[in-house]
């Protein structure tokens, strides 16, 4: 069976993973644990537990959708929307993690057995055992402390300029079962998701570039819909590419691009919060694959009023992205039968 590797966050990995699962492929998630914000940020800070939020999102994606399994997923993607001071903003499936983390003594257990409880398809793997924080060193020498941070800085930050270096604090290994299936995959995917909160935060954990570069498998990269203030301002389709081959040192072997006409209301609500479409500058002939399709959902992402995080309005369409991987796979190994 053909091995995936999806390296990411919460949002964009749960998205193709969505998708994924609904072909024959061998799966595995492997989730950063740099999150500090919202539900997650709260639980780890009281509780010392492992970010779980992004955790909960893959699961949910792998779980079946059968009417007895769709019922589990939405209970576990359920946020509370009262309670001001205690419940309000907290995900059930955070809750559940860091209270079966802390029955079973690891983390780490309590995705394998809530994995078994959501009949997951495929594995959940943290990028390292222990939660790390993520410190980003813009142009200027300023430092911001944090994935939240990066995420929403303080207001008197700069955030139209570059990140010159990112890392974890403390320094963190790569677990062995995330290298393993990493360096045995047949195709490696980073994406979609915020470029260093995101992605780039799996791969400065030590051991993660070099699984990727020693990978034997197709590495693939999902090119986000929109940029980010603070993180990739004015950044283009390139600029991204440049940052993972400085982080990575290697290429991808593709770059899936989205190439839809995007709603101008939409985009008008992004640029009030300096954030603009990905400008695709790449050439006719690149050192890799281009792969340009539509797959853009057409529904605008609406949040839950109990959810204090901001939020993507703009998301790729699980089923389209997928399926523009399953191509790509199948241009690669014709023994695929979708």
């Amino acid at each position: 069976m053909t091995k995936v590797v999806v390296i990411g966050g919460g949002t964009g990995s749960h998205t193709l993973l969505s998708g994924l699962k609904k072909y024959p492929f061998d799966l595995t998630s492997i989730v950063t644990v740099a999150d500090s914000g919202g539900s997650t940020g709260r639980l780890r800070d009281e509780f010392g537990s492992l970010p779980v939020g992004d955790f909960r999102m893959a699961l949910t994606a792998l779980a079946p959708t059968d009417e007895e399994a769709e019922i589990l997923r939405k209970l576990f993607l359920y946020r509370f929307d009262k309670g001001e001071e205690g419940l309000k903003g907290h995900n059930f499936g955070n809750l559940f993690l860091v209270a079966l983390g802390n029955i079973l003594g690891s983390y780490e257990k309590a995705i394998q057995y809530t994995s078994k409880i959501l009949r997951v398809t495929g594995k959940v793997l943290p990028i390292t055992s222990q939660p790390v924080n993520l410190v980003a060193e813009y142009e200027d020498g300023t430092t911001l402390y944090g994935e939240a941070n990066i995420d929403e800085p303080p207001k008197d930050h700069n955030g139209k300029q570059r990140i010159k270096k990112l890392w974890v604090e403390p320094d963190s290994v790569i677990t062995a079962d995330a290298s393993y299936e990493i360096l045995n995959a047949d195709y490696v995917i980073l994406g979609p998701g915020d470029l260093y909160t995101s992605l780039l935060a799996n791969v400065v954990v030590s051991g993660t570039a070099v699984a990727i570069r020693k990978s034997r498998g197709i590495f693939i990269y999902v090119s986000n819909l929109m940029t980010k203030y603070v993180q990739t301002y004015g950044f283009s389709v390139r600029d991204h590419i440049n940052e993972l081959e400085k982080y990575i040192d290697r290429t991808p072997d593709y770059v899936l691009l989205d190439d839809s006409e995007f709603p101008k209301d939409v985009l008008k609500r992004y640029e009030a919060e300096d954030a603009y479409v990905v400008k695709d500058d790449l050439g006719k002939k690149e050192d890799f694959e281009i792969a340009r399709a539509s797959v853009l959902a057409k529904e605008e992402f609406v949040k839950n009023s109990g959810d204090l995080i901001k939020r993507s309005l703009l998301r790729h369409d699980p089923d389209k992205l997928a399926w523009e991987v399953v191509k790509i796979i199948k241009e690669h190994d014709l023994s695929v039968s979708i």
